[in-house]
């Protein structure tokens, strides 16, 4: 049973990037001050998947994109993202990690 995050890789040359949501926002855009983030179908709209492939995602991912709290939760759980570097949008948690290869 899927854990309610989506995840769609993509790839660009040696680049493995994976964007990932928490499955009822796609398609939303939130706004704060002159931050705006837009959730499209395009960049995020991939499979619901379970936690531990979730994981294996971004443990081959060169750049990754989360933007949710379950998402965010559960990157900050495995260690992938420090608590101190999330931005909150209207409410909504956002991520980005990036790995130097």
């Amino acid at each position: 049973m899927s854990v309610g995050i989506c995840v769609k890789v993509h790839r660009s040359g040696k680049e493995l990037l994976v964007a990932a949501c928490d499955s009822e926002i796609i398609g939303r855009t939130y706004t704060e001050g002159k931050l705006r983030i837009h959730l499209s179908r395009d960049f995020y709209g991939g499979d619901a998947v379970e936690e531990d492939v979730f994981v294996n995602r971004l443990e081959i991912a060169t750049i990754a994109n989360l933007v949710g709290k379950r998402t965010i939760d559960m990157a900050v759980k495995h260690g992938f993202v420090d608590p101190e570097c999330i931005l909150v949008i209207d409410g909504v948690p956002h991520a980005q990690m990036a790995r130097m290869i």
